[in-house]
């Protein structure tokens, strides 16, 4: 059954998946037997009582009591025992456990962010330990979002001006994609994240220290990450055509004029600004629409942005 199992669902990454595998698989074979015997029979009698000749008539047969009793008792038992087995795995993926680490969900165009609860925040990226059970609490800024990760099978809305719950417990080190499985705009297919399960230790040193490669990278290339992993690409272009906020190419060392009517030298320490309260200057023609990156971004993360934007001649 193990074979069966990898070969048409995905990987058991959470302790929930085993039960909605379960289920799901019932309801596969139990349906495929009845089709089986159901077209089996149906193709059976076809050919069993076929009409052999011009003067055969049909004998008149009113019903077999016996024959209903039995059609209808055993999909009536079926069906509930589902019934019950489902409310089973519906009420225990509800209730997390009293120790689950909660972790504030916001879903908003186009991007997922993680709150820890030391206050930490990343985007499209959160980060677990192995074995140990998580409750997110989530909510959306702007229009209805699905948090939905296949391995984990666990899938809810996430709805403005509402919180919704969903907690998981990983049972298997990796990344764990996340989609967002409620059409959202033009971005919705780019709404994408990442969940990583490590080890407690693994998982103590990244809240501290951040992933090995992003210390080891080169400033520009984790810049250029930084812009595909963290939300800038859905903005921000880099061959100069115009988009939700400015193309950075070329914009080192310009002069950007603001929405009040003043204007400052685009230089590192604007970068920085810009990434922290992107509210305070809002570039002519544009809207006020970038949300802070105030701790979302290690310090090495913000040089990255730096020099990156630096190579865009």
């Amino acid at each position: 059954m193990n074979w069966f199992r990898q070969l048409i669902l995905p990987i058991e990454g959470s302790t929930l998946a085993r039960d909605v595998d379960n289920a799901y698989l019932f309801v596969t074979l139990v349906s495929l037997f009845f089709f089986v015997l159901v077209a089996g029979l149906a193709a059976l009698f076809v050919w069993r009582y076929r009409r052999r000749g011009p003067n055969e008539i049909t004998p008149h047969i009113t019903h077999n009591l016996g024959l209903e009793v039995t059609w209808t008792t055993i999909p009536l038992v079926l069906v509930m025992g589902l019934f019950f087995w489902g409310f089973y795995g519906f009420m225990r993926a509800q209730i997390a456990p009293g120790e689950a680490m909660e972790v504030q969900v916001t879903a908003k165009k186009w991007q997922w962010q993680f709150e820890y609860p030391d206050g930490m925040r990343t985007l499209n990226e959160l980060h677990v330990p192995l074995g140990k059970p998580v409750r997110l609490v989530m909510t959306a800024e702007d229009v209805l979002h699905s948090f939905y990760v296949p391995s984990f099978r666990v899938k809810h809305d996430v709805i403005p001006n509402r919180y919704t719950e969903v907690w998981f417990e990983p049972t298997k080190a990796g990344t764990h994609q996340v989609f967002c499985t409620e059409y959202c705009g033009k971005g919705h297919s780019d709404m994408l994240a990442k969940i990583v399960v490590e080890d407690e230790q693994s998982y103590q040193k990244w809240l501290i220290e951040g992933d090995e490669s992003m210390k080891s990278m080169p400033l520009a290339e984790l810049g250029k990450l930084v812009w595909e992993n963290r939300g800038c690409s859905t903005c921000h272009a880099l061959d100069g055509t115009r988009g939700q906020g400015p193309s950075w190419k070329g914009i080192f060392g310009q002069t950007h004029k603001f929405a009040d009517g003043a204007s400052a030298p685009v230089d590192a320490n604007y970068i920085r600004e810009s990434l922290m309260e992107p509210q305070k200057h809002v570039v002519q023609g544009f809207e006020g629409i970038m949300p802070t990156y105030q701790g979302l971004l290690r310090p090495r993360e913000v040089l990255g942005v730096i020099e990156f934007i630096k190579t865009l001649k």
